[in-house]
């Protein structure tokens, strides 16, 4: 409060993904070409931070009123002119589960398509997957749960069966050059279960990255995490999966995300 906060972690929050990289730079590259670089390196931060923009699948999935199809197509195309690489579209799920998301093809199809941005949905399961991919998706995501109350109550499975979907989708995906990316939700905290343990998000974890996902992003699924929890929770689970292979995904619910986004950074 009251300090300087730079605008990439601020485009951090705003966006509710973050994801540790390095940049290859020119060895011959002066620091005042590239000031972030020696600011990165002296604070112990990676130098690139990619960002996935989730907001026209996980934003709008929640909004009561159903948003027309053509204005989300327009925010989807004006979010690719924002130097975004990632924008997450839509998701390939029943609507009976989620209505908003009934219009996913027409979505699909309707937007421009910007060369150097990534495209990628939502296939909870095989079915999803063929249609995500007959629409023109070239990349998708598995959504599961450190919490069994929560992935019964969420997709209506337990860990164990969503597993063995996301199996079929991933085994599909790679034998087409799909890249599919894995979610863990809950990873500091259910709304049923309370503390979710950091050995059933490790496992989780490594499970949807033995598969096959490229990328498993850890969720704060209801904003409870502090950088205390943030800081164990990583920890954990990079004694199975090396960093350059995870995200976070922090809601902001009791004003902690920006702290545990610098933290997942650190």
């Amino acid at each position: 409060p009251g300090g300087y906060v730079c605008s990439v972690w601020k485009l951090c929050l705003g966006a509710g993904h973050a994801v540790r990289h390095r940049q290859e730079i020119n060895s011959t590259s002066s620091p005042a070409q590239f000031p972030f670089q020696e600011s990165a390196q002296l604070s112990g931060f990676p130098e690139y931070v990619k960002i996935v923009e989730v907001g026209p699948r996980d934003g709008l999935q929640n909004e009561k009123v159903i948003v027309p199809t053509d204005i989300k197509i327009e925010f989807i195309n004006q979010l690719s002119q924002t130097g975004l690489s990632v924008i997450e579209v839509t998701s390939f799920v029943s609507s009976r589960w989620i209505p908003q998301m009934a219009d996913h093809t027409e979505v699909m199809k309707g937007i421009h398509q910007y060369p150097g941005i990534r495209y990628p949905v939502l296939t909870p399961n095989l079915q999803g997957f063929h249609r995500a991919v007959a629409a023109g998706a070239t990349e998708v995501s598995v959504f599961g749960a450190a919490s069994e109350s929560f992935s019964k109550k969420n997709i209506n499975c337990s860990i164990e069966e969503s597993m063995k979907r996301f199996e079929e989708v991933v085994k599909c995906a790679r034998h087409m050059n799909i890249p599919a990316r894995g979610y863990v939700s809950c990873a500091l905290g259910c709304p049923y279960e309370g503390s979710i343990t950091l050995q059933k998000v490790s496992e989780v974890s490594k499970r949807l990255y033995g598969m096959g996902c490229y990328e498993i992003s850890l969720g704060d699924t209801i904003g409870v995490g502090t950088p205390g929890s943030m800081k164990k929770m990583l920890e954990s689970v990079m004694k199975e999966i090396p960093p350059r292979a995870l995200a976070v995904h922090c809601h902001d619910t009791y004003g902690q995300a920006l702290a545990n986004i610098l933290t997942a950074l650190q």
